[in-house]
């Protein structure tokens, strides 16, 4: 039953932010994905048991994939320290990889290398929605993140955090760089 409960709710969470996030009021949804207002109503206060098909109508009219509505969420800032994260090695000699993020389906990504130096912190304006940033500091120190509340990083370390919302880079010490991957919806 706590499993079942967990779903639910999670699935309710999922359904309304999703929605949220479209912009749509609980009848424009219901009308694009087929489905009873009051049903989707329900769901979205934690009730009844909706079927995959339901689930998949309604995720086909947010443009959105099923297991957006069935995955736990994830934290919306990840750091992992250099040398954490689960490692694969190689049978053919010294090589190990550590994925530190997936890319979601139907995102694009950028790549940067940003070098800076002491001095002021840069504030970022936030991005289009939907957009995350990912950093892996390649030397130096730097204070990276949401505007209120940055991380301090080290050579090695990774953060992800939400580039839609106004976040800061810092450099704390002389010749700090990264490598800044910009992913969009």
């Amino acid at each position: 039953m706590g499993e079942e409960s967990n779903l639910g709710t999670r699935i309710a969470e999922s359904i309304r932010r999703e929605r949220e996030r479209a912009g749509l009021s609980l009848s424009a949804l219901a009308a694009r994905a087929g489905v009873a207002k009051s049903t989707l109503s329900q769901l979205e206060a934690g009730g009844g048991n909706p079927s995959v098909e339901t689930l998949w109508a309604i995720g086909v009219a947010l443009g959105v994939p099923f297991s957006a509505f069935v995955d736990p969420p994830r934290p919306p800032v990840r750091l992992v320290r250099a040398g954490e994260g689960p490692v694969t090695r190689s049978e053919q000699g010294d090589y190990a990889a550590a994925l530190l993020a997936s890319c979601p389906p139907g995102a694009r990504r950028d790549l940067y290398r940003v070098t800076t130096e002491p001095g002021e912190a840069k504030l970022s304006q936030p991005h289009q929605p939907g957009t995350v940033e990912h950093v892996i500091l390649a030397a130096g120190r730097a204070r990276v993140g949401p505007a209120a509340d940055p991380v301090e990083l080290a050579p090695g370390d990774y953060l992800a955090f939400p580039g839609d919302a106004p976040h800061v880079y810092e450099a704390l010490e002389p010749g700090t760089a990264a490598v800044v991957v910009m992913e969009h919806p």
